[in-house]
């Protein structure tokens, strides 16, 4: 037996419980892994909730980023073997494979080695974030140094993973935050400006950071009537990525804005990466090389343990975080 989180309804994070399980065997093509740090993300929230991609059949475990040890290896798994340290990359049915416990069982094709000068926390904290910034920002439109890129929720793990992808491009980072005290850890992160949307006008203030050009590049998670206001700042011909559905209010499309400067305004989310066997593989290089140079770099607010789950979604859901939080086993 294992502790594993498992949800038998929808709700806030009360209602998810630590429960003992069987150990299970991996299957064909999987692998157990016996877990050591688990990365949180926005997705698990909505999941929890019932306000994701997929619904969760009950009871349903959850959880996308793990890193741990291979302790059992089902048949055909890809030459995986006993003993190898891996993390998850997100590409697999939350509550079929959840990672939340002291072992999950996985498909093979979703673990990849983590650097060794990782920890087994920062090896649990790279793939989402990444990976979902690379997609966008180097696979489908490649920054360069001449680019300008809005990064809205820059405080989170995915918008600080948007800052460093794009300052290795040499291109701007144009960071919006909603309060003051987040200011200057996004300058610290390395933001070339922060914008504090509850005390800043946003086209205003990014129409003049941009010469009266706007951003060639918007990377946003909120949606909602703030999709207005992003079609305002950006460029003619340039590109609005919205990879997340934060706000819970109705997006209208900015239909006259998109017609006059001829804009793309593309839905996109990290599944598109690891679905195409070529692009994954290229986003795990641009990835283990960003981590050996220094260029990128997983930063962490907190770690919980995982007894304390429901506690970790609180926080998440407060919104408070500076970076990725964890749960160690």
């Amino acid at each position: 037996m294992a502790k594993v989180v498992r949800f038998h309804q929808t709700g806030g994070p009360e209602v998810l419980r630590v429960e003992e399980v069987p150990v299970g065997e991996p299957g064909k093509g999987e692998v157990r892994l016996k877990v050591e740090a688990i990365g949180l993300n926005r997705a698990e929230c909505m999941f929890r909730s019932g306000q994701y991609l997929e619904m969760p059949q009950f009871p349903s475990r959850l959880g996308y980023e793990a890193a741990g040890v291979i302790e059992a290896v089902g048949p055909d798994a890809g030459g995986l073997k006993v003993g190898d340290r891996v993390s998850t990359i997100p590409s697999f049915p939350l509550g079929q494979y959840g990672v939340y416990g002291e072992f999950a069982i996985v498909p093979a094709y979703a673990v990849a080695h983590y650097p060794d000068n990782l920890t087994p926390i920062e090896g649990a904290a790279i793939w989402m974030q990444y990976m979902t910034v690379f997609g966008a920002l180097v696979e489908y439109r490649p920054i360069t140094k001449e680019d300008a890129v809005l990064i809205t929720a820059a405080s989170s793990s995915v918008g600080l993973a948007a800052i460093q992808i794009v300052k290795a491009a040499g291109g701007t980072a144009i960071a919006t935050t909603r309060g003051t005290d987040k200011k200057e850890f996004l300058l610290q992160a390395g933001a070339n400006h922060v914008i504090v949307t509850d005390q800043e006008d946003l086209v205003e203030r990014v129409m003049a950071l941009t010469n009266g050009k706007g951003v060639d590049v918007v990377f946003d998670p909120v949606a909602g009537p703030l999709l207005e206001q992003l079609a305002a700042v950006t460029a003619q011909g340039g590109i609005i990525f919205e990879y997340g559905a934060l706000s819970p209010k109705p997006t209208p499309y900015p239909l006259f804005p998109a017609l006059a400067k001829g804009l793309t305004i593309r839905g996109y989310t990290l599944f598109e990466i690891v679905k195409q066997p070529d692009a994954l593989n290229r986003g795990k290089e641009y990835i283990y090389n960003g981590l050996r140079s220094g260029a990128l770099k997983p930063i962490i607010d907190r770690t919980f343990r995982l007894d304390d789950i429901v506690e970790a979604h609180r926080y998440m859901e407060s919104n408070q975080q500076l970076g990725k939080i964890m749960v160690t086993v």
